[in-house]
């Protein structure tokens, strides 16, 4: 699998089989989007929550590539109510197999809702997924979180080598926190996401690196728009 992160909290997945499976698209008004890159291709999106920043071009992406919109039930019927066709409606605990990997939603805490114009709708619930690839290993895609101890369910139940873990801080877990989650969870390589795109967000890469020191984990700090293969 080709790993891309377009900033933020926004990753392309390129699969062997050459399908992409984009995770939470915010590119119009991303100011951490790599300038001048563009997805060529759009099998399916995964969204963990409908905040602006993880969903704003789930829209657009959908009219251009008619990709499966994989997001929680009331998210995926307010896209449908939009206009975008392929919606898959999931709730926590269940898989959707896209056919060159399963997507199986897990819990997150954090809010959900999205602005629609003037308005601020219920969006159902945050979420993040495991990802198992067609080859038996899996995943995790944490979306925006706090840290929360069934992390260690997620890592006893599906065996996670690899974790995508929020760690700006103020809207979701910090370096500290995202830590403790490698351990609850006992991947080995840890992928930083949801840091300093806004002043707010503090938390960097390298004091995730601090935490986790000598305890066998290696904390890949991607660069927008440069892929690495998993």
């Amino acid at each position: 699998m080709q790993i891309t992160w377009l900033g933020h909290s926004t990753f392309a997945l390129k699969f062997d089989s050459g399908e992409v499976l984009v995770l939470d698209p915010w590119i119009e008004n991303n100011p951490a989007y790599p300038k001048g890159y563009e997805l060529k291709r759009v099998d399916a999106i995964a969204v963990s929550h409908a905040h602006f920043d993880h969903s704003d071009d789930v829209i657009p992406l959908a009219k251009k590539f008619s990709p499966k919109v994989v997001a929680i039930f009331e998210t995926a019927a307010y896209f449908e109510k939009k206009g975008v066709k392929n919606t898959v409606p999931i709730n926590k605990g269940g898989t959707v197999d896209l056919g060159f990997a399963k997507l199986t939603m897990v819990n997150a805490l954090h809010s959900c809702s999205i602005k629609d114009g003037d308005q601020v709708l219920y969006g159902g619930e945050a979420a993040g997924y495991v990802l198992t690839l067609n080859d038996g290993r899996a995943a995790y895609f944490a979306g925006d979180t706090a840290l929360f101890g069934d992390m260690a369910l997620i890592g006893d139940f599906f065996h996670p080598e690899l974790a995508f873990l929020p760690i700006g801080d103020h809207f979701t877990m910090g370096p500290d926190a995202a830590a403790y989650a490698v351990q609850l969870l006992k991947v080995k390589q840890v992928v930083p996401m949801h840091y300093g795109t806004f002043p707010a967000l503090t938390g960097t890469p390298d004091q995730l690196k601090a935490k986790v020191q000598g305890k066998g984990v290696e904390v890949l700090t991607l660069k927008q728009g440069e892929p690495i293969t998993w």
